[in-house]
């Protein structure tokens, strides 16, 4: 479980296939401390599993589907990632409960200076606009984040400077793909009333 408060950027060093799944190495600083081998890091919002580090990176096994599934198809070396380590008793809960499962891809629509802020449009694959509602939270790339508009067919954040100077998004261009993650409660709200429904007949 995490929060969605991205600890560091972290940048690609490698990613390669390997016989039974993707090698993924980042250079990290604050996701390193404390540090154990099989802990939870998020990365991008992914829940990845530490499989090494060591002084400077973190390495990671990734399956095919993970990467199909999420933008790491789209990682090279020197790009940049959200890196969180996983929430611990007593930590704080800046953002709002994140798992660290994507459930889907959304596509930077707008990305531009307004005022002091940064605007941010995400268009949303058909069917998932349900689970977005104005006000409520969302993790885009393992970021916490109010969302300001909603239609049919995209969401709208705005962007404090701060969170451009922590985050992957100070790289990001109109046309690339984030990771979203919804609201848990929204969700299992769905589940409830659809299984309600099925008992009811």
């Amino acid at each position: 479980m995490f929060t969605g408060i991205v600890e560091e950027t972290g940048s690609v060093q490698t990613f390669e296939p390997r016989a039974e799944a993707w090698r993924l190495v980042i250079s990290a600083r604050a996701a390193l401390a404390d540090l154990s081998a099989g802990d939870s890091i998020a990365v991008n919002g992914c829940c990845l599993t530490a499989t090494q580090f060591d002084g400077h990176a973190l390495q990671f096994d990734v399956l095919a589907e993970t990467r199909r599934l999420t933008n790491f198809s789209a990682l090279a070396p020197g790009a940049l990632v959200n890196l969180e380590r996983s929430l611990r008793f007593g930590g704080k809960v800046g953002g709002h409960f994140v798992t660290g499962h994507i459930d889907a891809l959304g596509t930077i629509g707008v990305l531009e200076t307004r005022g002091k802020d940064v605007y941010l449009r995400v268009q949303l694959p058909p069917g998932t606009t349900r689970y977005v509602v104005s006000k409520g939270s969302i993790a885009i790339d393992g970021i916490s984040l109010t969302i300001a508009e909603v239609t049919a067919e995209y969401l709208a954040v705005w962007l404090i400077p701060h969170t451009l100077a922590v985050t992957n998004l100070r790289g990001k261009r109109v046309g690339d793909q984030v990771n979203l993650e919804f609201d848990l409660l929204g969700k299992h709200i769905e589940k409830l009333m659809q299984t309600g429904l099925e008992f009811s007949r």
